[in-house]
Protein backbone atom coordinates (compact mmCIF):
# COMPACT_ATOMS: atom_id res chain seq x y z
CA UNK A 1 0.00 0.00 0.00
CA UNK A 2 1.68 3.74 -1.17
CA UNK A 3 3.00 5.45 1.88
CA UNK A 4 0.35 8.65 1.73
CA UNK A 5 -2.67 5.88 2.29
CA UNK A 6 -3.53 3.54 5.87
CA UNK A 7 -6.49 1.89 5.74
CA UNK A 8 -8.45 -0.05 8.64
CA UNK A 9 -11.56 -2.64 9.01
CA UNK A 10 -13.78 -1.48 12.13
CA UNK A 11 -13.96 -5.20 12.84
CA UNK A 12 -10.42 -5.23 13.91
CA UNK A 13 -9.10 -6.12 16.53
CA UNK A 14 -11.03 -4.63 19.89
CA UNK A 15 -9.41 -1.76 21.89
CA UNK A 16 -9.40 -3.69 25.28
CA UNK A 17 -7.57 -0.99 26.89
CA UNK A 18 -10.52 1.13 26.86
CA UNK A 19 -12.14 1.41 30.31
CA UNK A 20 -15.60 -0.08 30.57
CA UNK A 21 -18.75 1.48 32.09
CA UNK A 22 -21.92 -0.01 32.38
CA UNK A 23 -24.53 1.15 29.48
CA UNK A 24 -28.07 0.49 29.60
CA UNK A 25 -31.44 1.57 28.06
CA UNK A 26 -33.84 4.33 29.23
CA UNK A 27 -36.83 1.81 28.57
CA UNK A 28 -35.22 -1.82 27.83
CA UNK A 29 -38.81 -3.19 28.27
CA UNK A 30 -40.53 -1.15 25.34
CA UNK A 31 -37.17 -1.41 23.61
CA UNK A 32 -37.20 -4.92 23.45
CA UNK A 33 -41.33 -5.19 22.28
CA UNK A 34 -40.16 -3.22 19.67
CA UNK A 35 -37.35 -4.43 17.95
CA UNK A 36 -36.64 -8.20 19.51
CA UNK A 37 -36.61 -10.91 20.02
CA UNK A 38 -33.61 -10.97 17.81
CA UNK A 39 -31.28 -8.34 16.68
CA UNK A 40 -28.35 -8.80 13.64
CA UNK A 41 -25.31 -6.74 14.51
CA UNK A 42 -22.08 -6.47 12.04
CA UNK A 43 -18.76 -5.15 13.16
CA UNK A 44 -19.69 -6.71 16.06
CA UNK A 45 -16.19 -7.67 17.61
CA UNK A 46 -15.22 -4.58 18.13
CA UNK A 47 -15.45 -0.97 18.67
CA UNK A 48 -18.67 0.72 18.44
CA UNK A 49 -20.80 -2.64 16.86
CA UNK A 50 -19.30 -4.82 20.21
CA UNK A 51 -20.58 -1.79 22.48
CA UNK A 52 -23.68 -1.47 20.71
CA UNK A 53 -24.66 -5.61 21.28
CA UNK A 54 -23.51 -5.63 24.81
CA UNK A 55 -25.85 -2.48 25.51
CA UNK A 56 -28.81 -4.68 23.36
CA UNK A 57 -27.63 -7.71 25.54
CA UNK A 58 -28.09 -5.80 28.62
CA UNK A 59 -31.52 -4.65 27.59
CA UNK A 60 -32.55 -8.80 26.64
CA UNK A 61 -32.39 -9.43 23.06
CA UNK A 62 -30.86 -12.15 21.78
CA UNK A 63 -28.14 -11.41 19.31
CA UNK A 64 -26.28 -12.82 16.15
CA UNK A 65 -23.02 -11.32 15.95
CA UNK A 66 -21.39 -10.58 12.40
CA UNK A 67 -17.92 -9.94 11.74
CA UNK A 68 -14.81 -12.16 10.49
CA UNK A 69 -13.29 -13.29 13.04
CA UNK A 70 -14.90 -15.96 14.50
CA UNK A 71 -12.67 -16.19 17.80
CA UNK A 72 -13.53 -12.93 18.90
CA UNK A 73 -17.04 -13.32 17.85
CA UNK A 74 -17.23 -17.02 20.46
CA UNK A 75 -15.59 -15.30 23.05
CA UNK A 76 -17.58 -12.20 23.11
CA UNK A 77 -20.64 -14.41 23.04
CA UNK A 78 -20.03 -16.54 25.99
CA UNK A 79 -18.92 -13.30 27.72
CA UNK A 80 -22.42 -12.16 26.76
CA UNK A 81 -24.87 -15.27 27.22
CA UNK A 82 -23.16 -15.32 30.22
CA UNK A 83 -23.47 -11.57 31.92
CA UNK A 84 -26.83 -11.17 30.89
CA UNK A 85 -28.61 -14.66 30.38
CA UNK A 86 -29.00 -14.16 26.59
CA UNK A 87 -28.60 -16.39 23.42
CA UNK A 88 -26.20 -15.49 21.22
CA UNK A 89 -25.30 -17.04 17.65
CA UNK A 90 -21.95 -16.31 15.85
CA UNK A 91 -21.95 -15.97 11.72
CA UNK A 92 -18.57 -15.11 10.60
CA UNK A 93 -18.48 -13.46 7.25
CA UNK A 94 -16.15 -11.19 5.39
CA UNK A 95 -18.87 -8.73 4.49
CA UNK A 96 -16.91 -7.29 1.60
CA UNK A 97 -17.61 -10.38 -0.66
CA UNK A 98 -21.10 -11.32 -1.53
CA UNK A 99 -20.69 -14.59 -0.39
CA UNK A 100 -20.37 -12.85 2.96
CA UNK A 101 -22.99 -11.05 3.07
CA UNK A 102 -24.89 -14.15 1.97
CA UNK A 103 -23.65 -15.81 5.01
CA UNK A 104 -24.57 -12.93 7.42
CA UNK A 105 -28.23 -12.96 6.00
CA UNK A 106 -28.66 -16.91 5.95
CA UNK A 107 -27.59 -16.76 9.76
CA UNK A 108 -30.44 -16.04 10.88
CA UNK A 109 -33.41 -16.70 8.72
CA UNK A 110 -34.79 -19.26 11.38
CA UNK A 111 -35.06 -16.15 13.87
CA UNK A 112 -37.80 -13.74 14.32
CA UNK A 113 -34.96 -10.77 13.74
CA UNK A 114 -36.33 -7.30 14.65
CA UNK A 115 -33.51 -4.94 14.58
CA UNK A 116 -30.46 -4.77 12.18
CA UNK A 117 -27.46 -2.75 13.09
CA UNK A 118 -25.16 -2.39 10.34
CA UNK A 119 -22.08 -1.05 12.47
CA UNK A 120 -19.30 -2.64 10.18
CA UNK A 121 -17.13 -0.23 8.24
CA UNK A 122 -13.82 0.22 6.50
CA UNK A 123 -12.03 3.51 6.16
CA UNK A 124 -8.75 5.12 4.50
CA UNK A 125 -7.29 8.20 4.64
CA UNK A 126 -4.38 10.25 3.01
CA UNK A 127 -3.92 11.02 -0.64
CA UNK A 128 -6.53 9.92 -3.03
CA UNK A 129 -3.91 9.85 -5.94
CA UNK A 130 -1.79 7.73 -4.15
CA UNK A 131 -4.59 5.41 -2.26
CA UNK A 132 -4.40 1.70 -3.48
CA UNK A 133 -7.50 0.94 -6.08
CA UNK A 134 -8.44 -2.56 -4.84
CA UNK A 135 -8.46 -1.33 -0.99
CA UNK A 136 -11.12 1.37 -2.56
CA UNK A 137 -13.40 -0.63 -4.50
CA UNK A 138 -13.31 -2.99 -1.77
CA UNK A 139 -13.97 -0.22 1.07
CA UNK A 140 -17.13 0.54 -1.54
CA UNK A 141 -18.55 -3.13 -0.98
CA UNK A 142 -17.97 -3.06 3.00
CA UNK A 143 -19.66 0.63 3.29
CA UNK A 144 -21.81 0.76 1.16
CA UNK A 145 -22.78 -2.88 -1.41
CA UNK A 146 -23.18 -5.01 1.74
CA UNK A 147 -25.39 -2.10 3.49
CA UNK A 148 -27.28 -1.85 0.85
CA UNK A 149 -28.23 -5.56 0.67
CA UNK A 150 -28.53 -6.28 4.05
CA UNK A 151 -31.11 -3.11 4.35
CA UNK A 152 -33.09 -4.48 1.63
CA UNK A 153 -33.47 -7.82 2.91
CA UNK A 154 -34.27 -7.15 6.15
CA UNK A 155 -36.09 -4.73 5.43
CA UNK A 156 -38.39 -6.76 3.77
CA UNK A 157 -38.38 -9.33 6.87
CA UNK A 158 -39.59 -6.58 8.94
CA UNK A 159 -42.08 -5.26 6.77
CA UNK A 160 -43.78 -8.30 6.84
CA UNK A 161 -43.83 -8.82 10.68
CA UNK A 162 -44.82 -4.87 10.68
CA UNK A 163 -42.43 -3.26 13.13
CA UNK A 164 -38.81 -3.55 13.52
CA UNK A 165 -35.30 -1.29 13.53
CA UNK A 166 -32.40 -0.82 11.27
CA UNK A 167 -29.68 1.61 12.13
CA UNK A 168 -26.96 2.42 9.77
CA UNK A 169 -23.59 3.64 10.79
CA UNK A 170 -23.05 6.97 8.88
CA UNK A 171 -20.38 9.62 9.99
CA UNK A 172 -20.20 13.24 10.42
CA UNK A 173 -17.17 13.20 7.67
CA UNK A 174 -20.44 11.92 5.30
CA UNK A 175 -22.34 15.45 5.47
CA UNK A 176 -19.83 17.33 3.55
CA UNK A 177 -17.17 16.02 1.09
CA UNK A 178 -13.74 15.57 3.41
CA UNK A 179 -10.67 16.40 1.85
CA UNK A 180 -7.74 13.51 2.78
CA UNK A 181 -10.87 10.82 3.21
CA UNK A 182 -12.64 11.74 -0.21
CA UNK A 183 -13.74 8.08 -0.66
CA UNK A 184 -14.14 7.09 3.01
CA UNK A 185 -16.56 10.02 3.48
CA UNK A 186 -18.41 9.41 -0.12
CA UNK A 187 -19.28 5.94 1.36
CA UNK A 188 -20.49 7.55 4.52
CA UNK A 189 -22.89 10.19 2.58
CA UNK A 190 -24.37 7.39 0.85
CA UNK A 191 -24.80 5.16 4.14
CA UNK A 192 -26.91 8.92 5.17
CA UNK A 193 -28.90 9.56 2.51
CA UNK A 194 -29.98 6.06 2.43
CA UNK A 195 -31.18 6.64 6.03
CA UNK A 196 -32.72 9.43 5.80
CA UNK A 197 -34.88 8.69 2.82
CA UNK A 198 -35.74 5.06 4.67
CA UNK A 199 -36.78 6.72 7.88
CA UNK A 200 -39.45 8.39 5.97
CA UNK A 201 -39.98 5.68 3.65
CA UNK A 202 -40.59 2.89 6.21
CA UNK A 203 -42.23 5.00 9.06
CA UNK A 204 -45.36 3.41 7.20
CA UNK A 205 -44.56 0.17 7.37
CA UNK A 206 -43.66 0.36 11.24
CA UNK A 207 -40.28 0.14 10.32
CA UNK A 208 -37.57 2.56 12.27
CA UNK A 209 -34.57 3.64 10.49
CA UNK A 210 -31.69 5.92 11.86
CA UNK A 211 -28.43 7.14 10.88
CA UNK A 212 -25.96 7.46 13.49
CA UNK A 213 -23.42 9.78 13.01
CA UNK A 214 -20.89 10.28 15.49
CA UNK A 215 -18.00 12.27 15.04
CA UNK A 216 -14.00 10.59 16.20
CA UNK A 217 -14.74 7.73 18.64
CA UNK A 218 -11.44 5.78 19.78
CA UNK A 219 -12.64 2.11 18.22
CA UNK A 220 -8.62 1.23 16.89
CA UNK A 221 -9.88 2.90 13.57
CA UNK A 222 -7.59 6.38 13.99
CA UNK A 223 -4.65 4.83 14.78
CA UNK A 224 -4.30 2.26 12.38
CA UNK A 225 -5.75 4.75 9.78
CA UNK A 226 -2.74 6.78 10.38
CA UNK A 227 -4.35 9.67 12.51
CA UNK A 228 -4.27 10.90 15.95
CA UNK A 229 -8.11 12.17 17.36
CA UNK A 230 -7.25 13.12 20.72
CA UNK A 231 -10.63 13.94 21.83
CA UNK A 232 -12.07 11.59 20.72
CA UNK A 233 -15.41 9.67 22.45
CA UNK A 234 -15.21 5.92 23.48
CA UNK A 235 -17.45 3.66 22.02
CA UNK A 236 -18.91 2.68 25.38
CA UNK A 237 -20.36 6.54 25.33
CA UNK A 238 -22.22 6.11 21.66
CA UNK A 239 -23.78 3.07 21.89
CA UNK A 240 -26.60 3.52 24.18
CA UNK A 241 -27.23 7.13 23.04
CA UNK A 242 -27.47 5.61 19.40
CA UNK A 243 -29.77 3.14 20.51
CA UNK A 244 -32.30 5.54 22.79
CA UNK A 245 -32.46 7.27 19.63
CA UNK A 246 -33.64 4.95 17.19
CA UNK A 247 -37.73 5.60 16.66
CA UNK A 248 -37.43 8.70 18.07
CA UNK A 249 -35.52 10.63 15.02
CA UNK A 250 -33.96 10.52 11.88
CA UNK A 251 -30.27 11.26 12.61
CA UNK A 252 -28.18 10.52 15.85
CA UNK A 253 -25.38 12.74 16.50
CA UNK A 254 -23.70 10.82 19.65
CA UNK A 255 -21.86 12.72 22.10
CA UNK A 256 -21.09 16.07 22.79
CA UNK A 257 -18.31 16.45 20.16
CA UNK A 258 -20.28 15.23 17.53
CA UNK A 259 -22.81 17.86 18.29
CA UNK A 260 -20.18 20.65 18.35
CA UNK A 261 -18.15 19.76 15.55
CA UNK A 262 -21.58 19.56 13.52
CA UNK A 263 -23.74 22.69 15.12
CA UNK A 264 -20.45 25.11 14.56
CA UNK A 265 -20.03 23.81 10.85
CA UNK A 266 -24.09 23.91 9.65
CA UNK A 267 -24.40 27.35 9.24
CA UNK A 268 -21.08 27.45 6.81
CA UNK A 269 -21.47 27.36 2.86
CA UNK A 270 -20.92 23.67 1.89
CA UNK A 271 -17.67 24.73 0.07
CA UNK A 272 -16.46 26.75 3.05
CA UNK A 273 -17.29 23.43 5.22
CA UNK A 274 -15.36 20.83 2.90
CA UNK A 275 -12.02 23.57 3.27
CA UNK A 276 -12.62 23.60 6.91
CA UNK A 277 -12.66 19.74 6.98
CA UNK A 278 -9.24 19.42 4.91
CA UNK A 279 -7.75 21.64 7.74
CA UNK A 280 -8.67 19.27 10.58
CA UNK A 281 -8.27 16.02 8.44
CA UNK A 282 -4.83 17.35 7.79
CA UNK A 283 -3.92 18.29 11.21
CA UNK A 284 -4.66 14.91 12.22
CA UNK A 285 -2.96 13.04 9.72
CA UNK A 286 0.46 15.60 10.38
CA UNK A 287 -0.28 15.07 13.89
CA UNK A 288 0.34 11.59 13.30
CA UNK A 289 3.68 12.08 11.82
CA UNK A 290 4.88 13.36 14.62
CA UNK A 291 6.79 11.45 17.34
CA UNK A 292 5.05 11.37 21.13
CA UNK A 293 7.66 13.23 23.38
CA UNK A 294 9.69 10.85 25.53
Amino acid sequence: MPPEETATRIDGPASAAVPRTPRRLRHPDRFRARYGPWALVTGASSGIGREIAEVLAAAGLHLVLVARRRDVLLTLADELTDRYDVQARVVDADLATPAGVDAAVAGSTDLDVGLLVAAAGFGTSGSFLDADPSVEAEMLDVNCRAVLTLTQRFGRRLAVRGRGGVVLLASLVGFQGTPHAASYAATKAYVQALAEALHVEWKPLGIDVLAAAPGPVHSGFAARAGMRMALAARPADVAAPVLNALGRRGTVLPGGLAKLLTWSLRPLPRPVRVRMMSVVMRGMLDESRTPDPA
